[in-house]
């Protein structure tokens, strides 16, 4: 049972991580330092059904990644708690079973200015408003002023946006060699060995080669 003497700023950053990048980990470090946050839980998202599978890697592998990268991130946890939710999976419905896990600390979603502006198409999204802090990240091409007049109650902070993504880093394991392959230098040393090892994203080489 959590002690009810403590009370923890945690911030949420919710995501596929197909797979988690240095991008990740550098934005949430960022975040955790400027807010102030206690810590950070990468929650993973499970596999959906309607996706193409040789995209999307099934949730126990990409959350196995995400524990791998986060080893050395004392702040930083995964979390599989989606993967036992109804789905398909809601934000609101996930910061409720959170809610009952932390009753007693201070939950922040982290999202992008790119969410932000969309947020009134969200499931319950004034609920969201009402009940947990929002930190907002800053994505390209956005007008943030505007964001801050429609949402004056998020924080948005000046996070920085590595110019990598998984999509990218998907694209370089299965149409590079292993040898000298660009993605690796985007990808903490466990992960890009777990990767090669299972021969994930269609490597095209072996780790030995």
């Amino acid at each position: 049972m959590q002690d009810t003497k403590t009370m923890k700023h945690i911030g949420l950053f919710f995501g596929s991580f197909n797979p988690i990048h240095i991008g990740h980990t550098t934005l949430a470090q960022s975040i955790l330092e400027q807010a102030g946050l206690d810590e950070i839980i990468f929650v993973v998202s499970p596999q959906n059904p309607l996706k193409d599978k040789g995209t999307l890697l099934p949730e126990h592998i990409r959350f196995h990644m995400t524990q791998l990268a986060l080893q050395s991130h004392e702040a930083m946890t995964p979390s599989d708690i989606e993967f036992a939710l109804p789905k398909p999976s809601y934000t609101v419905n996930t910061l409720r079973a959170l809610s009952k896990i932390y009753p007693n600390d201070t939950l922040s979603l982290i999202i992008g200015t790119d969410n932000l502006r969309i947020f009134d198409r969200w499931k319950e999204h004034d609920y969201i408003l009402s009940n947990y802090k929002i930190i907002v990240y800053p994505r390209q091409g956005d007008n943030i002023s505007a964001l801050r007049k429609t949402y004056p109650q998020v924080r948005i902070v000046e996070a920085p946006l590595l110019p990598i993504s998984s999509t990218e880093i998907r694209n370089m394991l299965s149409n590079y060699p292993i040898t000298d392959n660009p993605a690796r230098q985007w990808l903490n040393e466990n992960v890009w060995n777990y990767i090669i090892d299972n021969n994930l994203y269609n490597t095209k080489s072996s780790k030995n080669e």
